[in-house]
């Protein structure tokens, strides 16, 4: 496939990544959806829209955010492969999520909406809109699960300062999947007045085209920075996938180029059904939540119940241009499971100074890996958040290492 064209083509018109994607909602829902996509197309190309973004991301979020360059890490693997990490925990908010909440929130406004409502699972996404809505004085009500309510107590705390109404959401298994059920159920009652800002790149097109646009800032920003460091490019990137919006972002900027790309899910304890959230891995073909893709599926053909460390990537599906990814071959997707993840938030605490997130912990595992199977070369992995809103977690359920 020639990448040069692969955003001029993907998604199509409909919204579709090959057979991945769409928009499965009723009648009314489309045509709101449809509204959203004719204004993210027409808005987004205005020249005042994209400078003001551009102001915003600079003056606001900080950014470009670096590179570092692991020398530690890499030299207690052996040295021979030099890891490399894009420090989206250093984004104002503490991860990528903001990337796109800005981005959203600013199409909101453009749209004459007083609210944004949204779902979060390890309440990074919720703590970005909770902000965006601040930045732009917005009404904003955030649905989270009531496990992930107790697991992500800072961040909570953080949307609620904000002024973010938290919906707890107590149903099911009371974690991100009930948690985009309830948010969807308050849309659509709200929709005149309301847009909903998805977290990730899933949901009915144009969401996981929207939120992949906004992202990949953070490759395009990775792939000069590294030009710029090493004058090459990295063998390899990493980056974790829940629903895959860090990655979406990070992959876009290398996509035509001769690396290496891989996307990390998490195997959590195990590869027996409901023991992990591997969609990619051990999932098939089926619909949720408006978006045809990969989904771990029960016995009923229903979405599965799923388990994860981290909060963020507890989600029984992927969006659809993962699923594209996987089947073309363009990128490699593999798991890596608790202690691993684990493992590597402590290693990196320890020889870097960084406190990674659970979730960028599963890439910063893998990534660690691969270098151990490399002769030489570099690898590049996407910190996708900090890890502030873990550090109870974490000690509460594996002590310090």
């Amino acid at each position: 496939m020639n990448f040069d064209t692969y955003f001029r083509n993907y998604p199509d018109k409909n919204g579709y990544f090959g057979k991945y994607g769409g928009m499965y909602v009723d009648d009314k829902l489309k045509e709101v959806m449809s509204e959203i996509t004719e204004a993210y197309y027409s808005i987004c190309q205005s020249r005042k829209f994209i400078a003001e973004l551009r102001r915003i991301r600079k003056e606001f979020q900080g950014r470009p955010t670096p590179i570092s360059h692991l020398e530690r890490l890499s030299e207690s693997l052996g040295g021979k492969v030099q890891l490399y990490a894009k420090r989206e925990d250093l984004n104002h908010t503490g991860a990528h999520k903001l990337n796109h909440c800005m981005g959203e929130a600013l199409l909101a406004k453009y749209m004459g909406k007083k609210k944004v409502i949204a779902e979060t699972g390890a309440g990074q996404h919720g703590v970005a809109l909770a902000t965006a809505a601040a930045y732009f004085g917005l009404e904003c009500d955030i649905y989270m699960g009531s496990v992930d309510i107790k697991k992500q107590a800072p961040n909570v705390a953080r949307m609620k300062i904000l002024g973010a109404n938290v919906v707890e959401v107590t149903h099911g298994l009371q974690t991100l999947k009930e948690a985009v059920d309830a948010a969807f159920e308050a849309y659509v009652k709200e929709y005149d007045n309301a847009i909903y800002c998805i977290g990730s790149v899933v949901g009915p097109h144009p969401f996981p085209m929207m939120v992949r646009d906004f992202q990949s800032v953070v490759g395009i920003e990775a792939r000069e920075q590294f030009l710029d460091m090493t004058g090459h490019l990295p063998d390899s990137i990493v980056a974790c996938v829940g629903g895959g919006s860090n990655a979406a972002g990070f992959f876009a900027g290398f996509l035509n180029d001769p690396v290496d790309i891989y996307g990390i899910e998490p195997l959590g304890r195990g590869a027996s059904l409901g023991n992990h959230a591997a969609s990619l891995k051990y999932g098939t073909e089926g619909v949720m939540h408006g978006f045809n893709s990969i989904m771990l599926k029960n016995e009923n053909g229903e979405p599965a119940p799923v388990y994860s460390v981290a909060s963020g990537l507890d989600y029984p599906s992927s969006g659809p241009e993962h699923a594209f990814l996987q089947e073309i071959g363009r990128v490699k997707y593999d798991v890596i499971d608790d202690e691993e993840t684990i493992d590597a938030f402590y290693k990196l605490a320890r020889l870097e100074g960084i406190i990674p997130a659970i979730e960028s912990s599963h890439a910063v595992a893998f990534g660690m890996k691969l270098a151990k199977t490399m002769d030489q070369g570099s690898v590049l992995i996407n910190l996708s958040g900090r890890g502030d809103k873990d550090m109870d977690y974490v000690i509460e359920k594996y002590g310090i290492r």
